[in-house]
């Protein structure tokens, strides 16, 4: 079995909670906090890509 990446790992949970987060500021019909959340998301998936990308 593999080892686990756990700095990896953490990026993805924490995209997963800005996506869930957008949803929910989807349901309070808060335009800010779906953008601050979009860009987040969106920001650590780019931080994400990057440092694999810088791995290899």
């Amino acid at each position: 079995m593999k080892n686990i990446n756990f700095p990896m790992l953490l990026l993805a949970i924490l995209v997963i909670v800005m996506l869930i987060s957008v949803a929910f500021s989807i349901a309070l019909r808060n335009i800010w906090l779906i953008v601050l959340f979009l860009v987040l998301a969106f920001g650590l998936f780019g931080y994400g890509f990057s440092t694999k990308k810088g791995r290899k």
